[in-house]
């Protein structure tokens, strides 16, 4: 399905000129699961998501679980190894957001989505808000260490299931927000201040049901932003959108950045 198909090139050509007219604070883009399904990386509970397909994996996501048993862990680590973000590739959506930023009137990219496509993308790290934290770190959950995801599986890989951190002997895990886990205060700050800032408010393949990233939404519709949503299914905020755009994400976001 082509992106005038799915949306009509009357309504594309309408939400890229809004683009291209918006004013000097610009315009923040929430991105979730569906910029990088795209790519290769399952969603969690799509048609082929990853809970879909084994709803037992939830356990390795829930941070009490993870905290209090090691093959929760060890079971995570592995997965870890196999996740699909250490062969995924940038998308046409994701170098759409670059060609976007590159037009000066990109404010912000605050992602849902921790696999580093964005920045791989070319997407300037500053201008990135990892609201669910990132899998390329790791931090020890004891003394609050940090660093490369890669090198501590390349301890797993070495043959430690488990590995603990080498600085206190504490738990590690992958630098990504977990169930049951709070998100880091300054990261939703900088996230609530790119949506309350903005001109126009693009959400792009996110349901916007999970919170309180979907709560941005109202913080930049109650502060005046226009709001677009860029989603193959509708989502509880589509009544209140200036536009609703359906289609493949990686064929929409370029024609609505098209001449910026």
């Amino acid at each position: 399905m082509t992106a005038e198909a799915a949306s009509g090139p009357a309504q594309v050509d309408e939400v890229a000129g809004w683009v291209r007219t918006a004013g000097p604070a610009g315009v923040t883009v929430l991105t979730g699961a569906g910029i990088s399904t795209e790519s290769g990386i399952p969603d969690f509970r799509g048609p082929d998501g990853v809970f879909t397909r084994d709803p037992g994996a939830q356990r390795l996501f829930d941070l009490d679980a993870y905290l209090a048993d090691p093959q929760v862990r060890v079971a995570a680590w592995q997965r870890r190894r196999e996740h699909p973000a250490w062969s995924a590739r940038p998308n046409a959506g994701h170098r759409a957001l670059v060609d976007l930023e590159r037009s000066g009137r990109l404010a912000a990219v605050v992602t849902q989505n921790i696999d580093g496509l964005h920045q791989r993308a070319g997407q300037d790290p500053r201008l990135v808000v990892e609201i669910h934290g990132s899998l390329l770190e790791v931090e020890c959950l004891s003394c609050g260490w940090r660093g490369p995801t890669d090198e501590t599986l390349a301890r797993v890989t070495a043959g430690e299931a488990d590995p603990p951190c080498l600085v206190c002997g504490g738990i590690l895990k992958t630098a990504t927000i977990s169930f049951g886990q709070a998100l880091r205060s300054e990261v939703l700050a900088a996230a609530v201040q790119a949506a309350r800032g903005c001109d126009l408010f693009l959400a792009v393949g996110t349901s916007l049901t999970v919170r309180p990233a979907a709560s941005l939404v109202d913080v930049a519709v109650g502060a005046g932003a226009r709001l677009v949503v860029v989603n193959a299914e509708p989502t509880p905020y589509d009544g209140i959108a200036a536009a609703c755009l359906r289609g493949v994400i990686g064929a929409l976001l370029p024609l609505l950045v098209a001449g910026t």
